[in-house]
């Protein structure tokens, strides 16, 4: 899959740990909402993408353009929860992989490896369907980061 070019809406199912945020997000960063998102190792939030060092931080409620702005200089509302996400045609999660970690390919697509080294993982493989594959994110504490 790409990465998103325009908002898109994503399915949240209801859950004891879905909470909202707040937070700066990264310099440059053009956020759309329903991208999945990710904190960069710096501690502001970007859309995913292939990277290591990333940690999956939600979804984003709206959208968000930090063209040309520094770390912070823009705030992006989001949710922490469990979300449903296309499927990597590659690394493709199966039903096997319930309770396994996901791995971020992009900001809209989830991957059942990390790439031999190349991707984060953003969450838990919640359930998969023939259609996308739910993924449960929280926002970790210091040590889940690590």
């Amino acid at each position: 899959m790409t990465a998103l070019a325009a908002k898109k809406n994503v399915r949240e199912l209801q859950s004891s740990f879905a909470m909202s945020h707040e937070e700066g997000a990264k310099d440059n960063a053009v956020i759309h909402q329903g991208a999945l998102l990710v904190v960069a190792a710096d501690g502001f939030i970007a859309p995913a993408t292939t990277a290591t060092g990333l940690v999956g931080a939600g979804v984003a409620q709206e959208s968000v353009d930090n063209t040309g702005g520094a770390d912070g200089a823009k705030k992006i509302k989001f949710r922490s929860g469990i979300f449903k996400f296309v499927k990597d045609g590659t690394a493709t999660p199966v039903q096997a992989d319930v309770g396994n970690l996901a791995y971020a390919v992009d900001d809209q697509t989830i991957a059942n490896t990390d790439g031999t080294g190349t991707r984060s993982k953003v969450g838990s493989i919640y359930r998969v369907e023939s259609d996308g594959v739910w993924v449960a994110i929280m926002l970790p504490n210091a040590a889940d980061a690590a």
